[in-house]
């Protein structure tokens, strides 16, 4: 697997970076002279520049791009913003967005159809199909990410590196994702008309194990423990409504969960790795959530959804309990506890000149009673541009279940082994909740409680270059998040470098460190216990677009 990723990566540069500049064979076997045409400077010429056939224009795309921090402008193309609207605060590159992230709807009023810069659309577009898809306003497009790290864990232990995410396994390289998307953008710009949009999404490698929900292709991760796999974190629809205030929509379906500067997918984060604060909370949820404009810097959320990471279908689904207990008495109980209506809610409010942005939100909120992944999490992020070379993205939340089992307990332990609770290894074989380690060994259960907070610094020194200098503080109280009760420190700096606006690299340090505990080299699929109280890492990945 090593091999086939770096020969990849290697193959893929290379083709790129020793194209052809000066001429390339169109269909009929006459010959262009890219070379006086520069689409950059004549946006007519785009399409002569690219060919006729597919495979031509695709690699002419990257070819286009490459040492540019964008695509050619099309100088007919409508605003992408509204007038008066915010000041968009950032671009990509060589950050991960261009608005201050939030989650569960299409930014209202700075977004545009077909705006997503794509190969694989440029090498279609004079296609039947892709005529077709441009005139519907749906886009095809996704990208492949493989990586690498060297570890200071035992690279013999799969798993070692946990709980640093995403490449917990050390000394290896992997495929995290390989991702593609089908989609409509909503014109939110636009005032005089209802318009609608979806997201269709598809993903396999190692990351799967970040963003299963259990019940939707979750025996690959919790019965197999597989190192890949496939999910589908985003599957929805939306319908963009104007003249309500400065505009509403509404997600349906399954979505990223709302909080976070960090998100699942490659592309939308500073660094390769990820903080504990993102990798231990809430991931997706599905159901219905608003998001209301109620002026042009505050957006207004709120939403009903089935609980966190979970299929909506458990929501009543029992199951035969096998050793009725104190803490479960009855002959069933419930598949996932957590799977019941909860509640979504934010505010958003940004400074006219973008420089500010406060995001505070809860979600995933219930009775919070133990469940696969039942967070009840209350949170805010805060960013701040001080110009165009630095900024500042900072989170904390709290986060908590109630009743979860005490492995400290005889009892409640002898439940969990025995096949008498939901998240026993009878019913869910591996990579199952952990139980809490309650302070009180006589309580059967307690409320586990974890607090992150996280900032990344960043410096943007060129328009394809941004450092991101990640400091962080979690605190698994009663170490339901991590598998062991310990708060941990945690620093990382980061390198994007672009080469162009399709092709991304980032190194990458960390190191990471448990400061009551060894919580680092363990091996929890094969029973072997950390034995570290530190992990030092460097890291690589590639983001290739098309």
């Amino acid at each position: 697997m090593k091999k086939v990723i770096i020969g990849f990566v290697l193959g893929v540069l290379t083709l790129l970076l020793t194209m052809e500049n000066k001429a390339f064979a169109t269909n009929d076997g006459s010959t262009t002279q890219t070379s006086k045409c520069d689409p950059y400077t004549n946006y007519s010429c785009l399409d002569s520049y690219l060919g006729n056939d597919i495979a031509t224009r695709f690699f002419n795309y990257y070819k286009l791009e490459m040492d540019h921090a964008a695509a050619p402008a099309d100088p007919k193309a409508p605003s992408s913003s509204r007038e008066g609207w915010p000041a968009t605060p950032e671009s990509t590159p060589p950050m991960p967005f261009t608005e201050w992230p939030h989650g569960a709807t299409t930014p209202i009023g700075v977004t545009r159809p077909n705006s997503v810069d794509s190969p694989l659309m440029a090498s279609i577009a004079n296609t039947d199909s892709g005529k077709w898809l441009y005139n519907n306003h749906i886009q095809v497009y996704g990208w492949v990410e493989p990586g690498f790290n060297f570890s200071t864990n035992d690279g013999h232990r799969i798993g070692a590196n946990a709980p640093m995410a995403y490449m917990y396994t050390p000394d290896t390289a992997q495929l995290d994702q390989s991702v593609v998307y089908v989609e409509r953008l909503p014109d939110t710009v636009q005032t005089d008309h209802v318009d609608w949009g979806f997201r269709l999404s598809g993903l396999y490698g190692e990351n799967y194990r970040y963003t299963t929900a259990y019940g939707i292709a979750s025996y690959q991760l919790l019965k197999r423990n597989d190192i890949n796999g496939y999910d589908f974190p985003m599957e929805y629809g939306e319908l963009y409504v104007p003249k309500v205030a400065e505009g509403l929509v509404f997600r349906l379906g399954r979505y990223i969960s709302i909080p976070d500067i960090e998100a699942q997918l490659a592309p939308n984060n500073y660094m390769y790795s990820h903080s504990m604060t993102y990798s231990f909370d809430n991931y997706t949820n599905e159901g219905l959530v608003a998001s209301l404009a109620a002026t042009k810097q505050l957006t207004l959320q709120l939403g009903l959804v089935e609980g966190t990471d979970t299929a909506f279908w458990h929501g009543d689904e029992h199951v035969n309990n096998p050793d009725p207990n104190p803490l479960y008495p009855g002959s069933t109980f419930l598949k996932d506890p957590g799977a019941k209506p909860s509640l979504v809610a934010c505010a958003r409010y940004t400074w006219d000149n973008g420089k500010n942005d406060i995001y505070p939100c809860m979600d995933g909120i219930n009775d919070g009673v133990w469940g696969y992944n039942n967070l009840q999490w209350y949170g805010f992020t805060y960013y701040h541009k001080f110009n165009d070379q630095w900024h500042l993205s900072y989170e904390i939340y709290d986060l908590h279940e109630r009743k979860v089992a005490n492995e400290n307990n005889p009892t409640a332990a002898a439940a969990i082994a025995g096949g008498g609770t939901p998240f026993s290894p009878q019913a869910i074989s591996v990579n199952a909740p952990n139980a809490a380690q309650c302070n009180n060994a006589s309580d059967l259960t307690c409320t586990a409680t974890a607090i992150g907070t996280v900032a990344y610094l960043n410096y943007q020194f060129s328009p394809l270059d941004n450092i991101s200098f990640r400091p962080e503080f979690y605190d698994d109280m009663q170490g339901q998040r991590t598998g062991v009760k310990t708060r941990y420190v945690n620093f990382g700096i980061g390198w994007q470098h672009w080469l162009s606006p399709q092709i991304e690299l980032r190194p990458e340090l960390d190191y990471d460190r448990s400061l009551n505990a060894d919580a680092f080299n363990g091996a929890s699929s094969k029973g072997i216990a950390p034995d570290r109280n530190y992990t030092a890492l460097g890291a690589m990945d590639a983001i290739l677009h098309f």
